[in-house]
């Protein structure tokens, strides 16, 4: 079975091809960080109508790359949620229209399901196997989930205000870095010197496995006022040195909830994604977690950690082929929890 993906539920567009046999045979992907970072974040509507543009001749370049004709498609699979609506209408739309052209069945996949099943994208020796402990960790999403199967999961924890990624990118912004603010701390941390800052580790000195991260964003503006009085304006140095406590912060908490989920389930095996994951130092500071307590930590290659086609591909053809079939109303769920899916198989 060879699958088409379409991911538009954000800021990206992406499109690839997912063989049953051979894999991954075709990736396209397209970022709007031009066209949103004169407004220091994303606007929906130019997100939207960049969609629209880019969406058609990706599918055409995603054949082209595959060596494949419309005829060689058995299946289409599109973010249908959550996300942005008027993003998501566009490759659902598309999706449907092309599925109902060329004969062949069309898939809403969870875009959260995507980021989660990525790492199997990976080569056999890298995929994890069931049952694992996931960290979703992005722009939008911070949760823990325990994973028994394709659909069967459970929500053990997830953020009660900002995301992880959100923290990031508003502490960016404070920091003065362009857009994405997000990605330019981390970036800067590296230049950071350990200790000169030390921020607080949010609601790890309870019990539970919810996440907190907008008190950082509150901490991280005080210690930048702090730093201004006392130095009249902030070095590039001092930058790094905050960025890096801000950083450092995160990645501690969330490994203290990571330890916290894999001893409440007894597994032995973690996996890290969404956009968050790429980050160098959770990906470090959760590996060294996973060789304390002699298990095993997963993620998708850097390509694969961003909103793409190719895990929307992916579990579009394991639904497909578990025998689900959406009808041919083009609907989309900008809110839609990922525990109300079904299970696969």
């Amino acid at each position: 079975m060879k699958v088409l993906g379409i991911e538009t539920s954000c800021d990206e567009t992406g499109v690839a091809i997912y063989d049953t046999e051979k894999g991954l045979i075709a990736d396209q992907l397209y970022t709007q960080i031009a066209v949103h970072a004169d407004y220091g974040g994303v606007v929906p509507e130019l997100a939207s109508r960049d969609h629209i543009r880019k969406t058609a001749p990706l599918i055409q370049a995603a054949l082209k790359q595959a060596n494949l004709t419309a005829a060689d498609i058995d299946g289409v699979a599109y973010t249908s949620g959550p996300g942005l609506v008027g993003a998501l209408l566009v490759g659902a739309t598309i999706a449907r229209s092309l599925a109902y052209a060329w004969n062949v069945p069309a898939i809403g996949v969870h875009h959260m399901e995507g980021h989660l099943l990525a790492p199997m994208l990976e080569p056999a020796e890298n995929r994890p196997h069931f049952p694992f402990v996931a960290l979703l960790v992005s722009g939008g999403h911070t949760q823990l989930v325990r994973v028994d199967g394709v659909g069967k999961y459970e929500l053990l924890g997830e953020s009660i205000d900002d995301a992880a990624g959100e923290a990031f990118d508003k502490t960016g912004k404070l920091l003065g870095l362009d857009y994405p603010a997000g990605a330019a701390l981390s970036r800067l941390a590296e230049k950071g010197t350990p200790g000169r800052f030390v921020f607080p580790k949010p609601m790890t000195d309870r019990p539970g496995l919810d996440f907190s991260f907008s008190g950082l964003k509150t901490f991280a503006a005080n210690t930048i006022n702090a730093a201004i009085k006392e130095e009249g304006e902030l070095t590039e140095q001092t930058k790094a040195d905050i960025a890096h406590a801000f950083q450092t912060a995160i990645v501690e908490t969330l490994a203290i909830k990571c330890k916290r989920a894999l001893k409440e389930t007894g597994y032995t095996s973690l996996v890290i994604a969404g956009g968050v994951s790429a980050n160098k130092q959770l990906r470090e500071g959760l590996a060294k977690l996973m060789d304390e307590l002699g298990g095993r930590v997963f993620y998708p290659s850097p390509q694969f950690c961003t909103d793409n086609g190719a895990m929307i591909a992916y579990v579009g053809h394991l639904r497909l082929q578990a025998g689900e079939n959406s009808n041919l109303a083009i609907e989309v769920k900008p809110r839609w929890a990922m525990t109300d899916l079904p299970a696969a198989g």
